[in-house]
C-alpha cells in the first residue's frame, strides 16, 4: 500500500471517529438539556446568564457558577450552547468564556479515542442515574443517618471493592453489609438540590467540607443537616458493636506506625489513628505516662485525683474496645521523661514514624518540640495531627480584628473567621481494623501507673475516696456517646433558658469526654446542628473552650498570675478556717453546700454551680482565687488547666473578660433550685426544713432546725458563717 494510500486510509478513521464523538457529544447534550429542564437547572444558568450581562459577575465568576451547578463534565460539553447567543451579541463576552473554557480543560484527552471513552463513561452515568427531580423532602428522608451516627457503628473488616451500604427511611441496615462503610445517604439537606447528584457522585455521600467552617456568630458553629433527626444513636450503636466484631488481622512483618495516646482516647474521628494507617504499615497503640511532664510547672497542678482516676478507667475501657475490635492492644510504658521512653520504643519496634493528636497546653508543646527535634535526628517522623480544639489555637490571630474586645468569645469568633488556618472538616469514621505487628514491645500493667491509687490508713486498710465516682459515670467511649445523645434528645430542649437549673438534667456532662478526648468536639458540633433544634448557646460553649486554649496560649502562667497586672498587689484573706468549710462544703449556706458536696462525691457540678461557690469564695470569703483553681484542678473529673484558669481569673476580677456580677448565694438558689430538691439530695440534714427555708436556714428558729432533724454541726455552721460573712449585709 503506497504511503498516500495508507495516509487516506487512515486519515478518514480518524475523521471517522471525530464524526461519532460530536454525535455521542450531541447526545449527551440533549440528555444534559432535558435534565436541566426537569431539575430547573435552566433557570438557575440562565438567571445566572443576566448577572452576567448585567455586570454583576465577571467571565471568570460566571463559569465557576456553572461548575458548581451543573459539574465539569456538564460544563464542558453545555457551555457552547448556553453562550452561542454571546457570539452576536457580545462577541468579545464570548471569546472571552470559551478562551476560559479551552484553558480549563487544557489537560483533558486529546486523542478521539480517550475522548469516546470520556463521553461513555458520561452517558453510563445518565444511564444510572434516572433523568428524574428529586424532591427536597425524598432527599432530606434519605438523609436520615448524622455522620457521628454512622461513624458510632462499628464496622467489619471491609473488602476493597465492597461498596458503602445505602440508608433510607423504609429500609433497615442490612446485617450482612459493612456497616462501617458511610452511608450514600449521609448527605444532608444544606446541600442544595442542585448540587446533590455531583456532591454524590464526588463525596460519596459525605458533607464538603466547607459545611463545617465558621460563618456567623449567631450560630457560632453552624452546619446545617437534614430536618429530621435520627434514632437515638446510643441504642444502635450500641448494638451493632456487640454485633459486628471486625477479624483480628495477621501479624505484617513491616516497619510500624506509633500512634501515642494522650488525651485523645477515642476510636471515632481519630486524625492521628486515621493517618498511621493511610501509611499502610502495623500500627502499635502506646500511652506514656510522666507524672512531671503532665503536671506542669509552677503549681499547675494539671493532673489532679479525681482526672488521673478518669484517665485509668478510660484507659482502661479503650484497651478493651482495641482488643475486641481488632485484636491488638495499647503498651503502656511509664517514665520521667517520654523522649526517652518514645525512643526506646523505636528502636524497640523498628518504628519509622510516630503520630499524636496535638495538644496544646504551653508546656506540654515545648515537649512535643523537642522531642520532634530528638526523633528527626534519629531519622523518624513525629507528626501532630489536629483535634482537640474546633480551631487550633497557635493559629488564631487578632490580625485585622484589632484587640478591642479581646477575652470575649464575639472578639474570638470574630479572629478565627478572620485568620483561620483549616476548615473544621466532619468527623472521621473509626478504623475497620487495625493491622498488627510481628514484633510488639512490652508493655507495664494499668496499675503499675498508679493513676488510681488509694491513699491508706495506718492500720492497712484502704480508703476509697472515689468510690461515688466510679458509680456516677460511665468512663468508655459509648459513655459520651450517651451522654450527649440523652442531651440532644432531652436536655436541649430546656437548655436555652434553663441550662443553669442544679435540679434538672439539663446539662449534657460531656465535659470529662472532651477533656480526655473520649468524644471530639467536631462531633460534638455535627451532632448538635444534625438535630435542628435551638442549640446556639450550647455551642457557644465550644467556642468558650477554644477561647480558653487561646488565651492560654498569649498568657502561659494564667493559672497563676493575674492577666491584668493591676490586681497582682490585691490583698486577699488568709483565713484557712473559712478555705477548709468552702471545700468541705460546711459554709453554712446550702446551695454553696450542696455544690461543694457534688463536686466532691462525683467529681462534677454544672456551670452555673461553679460561677456561685467561684463568686462565694472571691466576693463573700475574700480568699484568692488561686485556692479555687487548685481546688477544681484536684476534684474535677474535667479539670482542665485552660478552662479552669480562665473561669477563675474572671471571676477574681482579673480576667479580661471579668465578672461585673456578684453571684448572691441565697438568690442564686431561687433560680437554679427553686423546690430545694437539689439542697436535699446534698445536703439531707436539711432534707427536713420546708421550703421557705430551705435556702436560708438562719432564719429558722434554732428550735425548729432541731425538730428538722438538723444536726447540732450544722446549726453552728449556720449560725457561725451568717453572722461573719457579709452576705446578708
Amino acid at each position: 500500500m503506497s504511503a498516500a494510500v495508507s495516509s487516506c486510509v487512515f486519515g478518514h478513521a480518524r475523521e471517522c471517529r471525530v464524526v461519532r464523538s460530536r454525535w455521542l457529544q450531541n447526545i449527551l447534550c440533549n440528555m444534559e438539556r432535558v435534565r436541566m429542564e426537569r431539575t430547573g437547572l435552566e433557570a438557575e444558568v440562565e438567571a445566572a446568564m443576566r448577572q452576567l450581562l448585567a455586570g454583576q459577575v465577571q467571565a471568570d465568576e460566571f463559569f465557576c457558577v456553572l461548575l458548581s451547578l451543573l459539574g465539569e463534565h456538564r460544563v464542558r460539553a453545555l457551555l457552547p450552547n448556553i453562550i452561542q447567543s454571546l457570539s452576536s451579541s457580545s462577541p468579545a463576552l464570548h471569546s472571552r468564556l470559551m478562551s476560559i473554557h479551552s484553558q480549563y480543560y487544557l489537560q483533558g484527552p486529546t486523542d478521539p479515542y480517550d475522548e469516546e471513552l470520556e463521553i461513555a463513561l458520561a452517558l453510563s452515568l445518565q444511564e444510572a442515574s434516572p433523568c428524574t427531580a428529586v424532591p427536597r423532602e425524598d432527599v432530606c428522608s434519605r438523609s436520615m443517618l448524622s455522620f457521628a451516627e454512622a461513624a458510632k457503628k462499628t464496622v467489619k473488616k471491609l473488602n476493597p471493592e465492597q461498596k458503602s451500604s445505602v440508608y433510607s427511611k423504609n429500609c433497615k441496615p442490612n446485617d450482612t453489609e459493612p456497616r462501617g462503610a458511610l452511608s450514600e445517604g449521609v448527605v444532608g439537606c444544606h446541600i442544595s438540590d442542585r448540587k446533590k447528584h455531583n456532591v454524590e457522585l464526588a463525596y460519596n455521600g459525605q458533607p464538603e467540607p466547607e459545611d463545617c467552617v465558621l460563618h456567623n456568630y449567631e450560630d457560632v458553629y453552624p452546619i446545617e443537616s437534614p430536618a429530621t433527626k435520627p434514632n437515638k444513636t446510643k441504642k444502635n450503636r450500641r448494638g451493632r458493636r456487640k454485633r459486628n466484631v471486625p477479624v483480628p488481622g495477621s501479624p505484617v512483618a513491616m516497619k510500624p506506625a506509633i500512634v501515642w495516646f494522650r488525651r485523645d482516647l477515642r476510636l471515632y474521628d481519630n486524625p492521628a489513628l486515621i493517618a498511621a494507617l493511610e501509611l499502610g504499615v502495623p500500627v502499635i497503640p502506646v500511652f506514656l505516662w510522666s507524672m512531671s511532664e503532665e503536671t506542669g510547672h509552677n503549681f499547675t497542678l494539671a493532673t489532679g485525683g479525681a482526672t488521673k482516676f478518669w484517665l485509668h478507667h478510660a484507659l482502661y475501657q479503650l484497651d478493651q474496645s482495641i482488643i475486641q475490635m481488632y485484636g491488638s492492644h495499647i503498651v503502656l510504658r511509664v517514665n520521667s521523661s517520654c523522649a526517652e521512653e518514645l525512643v526506646s520504643l523505636v528502636l524497640q519496634s523498628g518504628a519509622e514514624t510516630v503520630l499524636v493528636n496535638a495538644l496544646y497546653e504551653p508546656w506540654l508543646k515545648e515537649r512535643d518540640d523537642l522531642i520532634a527535634e530528638i526523633l528527626e535526628r534519629k531519622r523518624v517522623t513525629f507528626r501532630k495531627c489536629h483535634s482537640y480544639c474546633l480551631y487550633e489555637p497557635y493559629s488564631v490571630s487578632t490580625e485585622g480584628v484589632g484587640l478591642r474586645g479581646i477575652g470575649s468569645v464575639s472578639h474570638f469568633v470574630s479572629c478565627c473567621k478572620k485568620n483561620a488556618s483549616a476548615a473544621i472538616g466532619t468527623p472521621l469514621q473509626a478504623p475497620s481494623n487495625l493491622p498488627l505487628p510481628s514484633l510488639w514491645p512490652g508493655s507495664v500493667e494499668l496499675d503499675s501507673l498508679e493513676l488510681a491509687k488509694m491513699p491508706r490508713r495506718k492500720d492497712g486498710s484502704e480508703i476509697d475516696w472515689a468510690a461515688t465516682i466510679r458509680k456516677s459515670w460511665d468512663f468508655s467511649e459509648d459513655g459520651a456517646y450517651t451522654c450527649l445523645g440523652n442531651f440532644l434528645e432531652d436536655g436541649i430542649k430546656h437548655y436555652d433558658k434553663e441550662s443553669g437549673r442544679a435540679d434538672k438534667p439539663y446539662t449534657s456532662h460531656i465535659s470529662p469526654y472532651l477533656h480526655f478526648g473520649q468524644i471530639s468536639p467536631r462531633t460534638v458540633l455535627h451532632e448538635a446542628n444534625f438535630t435542628k433544634k435551638s442549640v446556639p448557646k450550647f455551642l457557644r460553649k465550644l467556642a468558650w473552650r477554644d477561647l480558653a486554649y487561646w488565651l492560654l496560649v498569649l498568657f502561659p502562667d494564667m493559672h497563676v498570675e493575674p492577666v491584668r497586672p493591676a490586681y497582682r498587689s490585691q490583698r486577699w484573706s488568709s483565713d484557712k478556717r473559712h478555705l477548709r468549710a468552702w471545700q468541705k462544703g460546711m459554709t453554712g449556706y446550702p446551695l454553696v453546700d450542696a455544690a461543694m458536696r457534688e463536686l466532691w462525691l462525683t467529681g462534677w457540678m454544672c456551670n452555673y454551680s461553679r460561677h456561685v461557690v467561684a463568686s462565694f469564695l472571691v466576693a463573700y470569703l475574700h480568699l484568692h482565687w488561686i485556692h479555687g483553681y487548685r481546688w477544681f484542678q484536684d476534684t474535677l473529673v474535667d479539670a482542665d488547666v485552660a478552662i479552669n484558669a480562665m473561669m477563675w481569673q474572671n471571676g477574681g476580677m482579673s480576667g479580661l473578660d471579668h465578672w461585673n456580677f456578684v453571684m448572691h448565694p441565697v438568690d442564686a438558689a431561687l433560680t437554679c433550685d427553686p423546690n430545694g430538691s437539689y439542697v436535699r439530695q446534698w445536703c439531707p440534714e436539711l432534707a427536713g426544713l420546708p421550703d421557705e427555708y430551705i435556702h436560708k436556714p438562719w432564719k429558722c428558729a434554732p428550735s425548729q432546725l432541731k425538730r428538722a432533724g438538723t444536726s447540732a454541726v450544722c446549726i453552728f455552721f449556720i449560725n457561725l458563717f451568717s453572722a461573719s460573712s457579709s452576705v446578708d449585709q
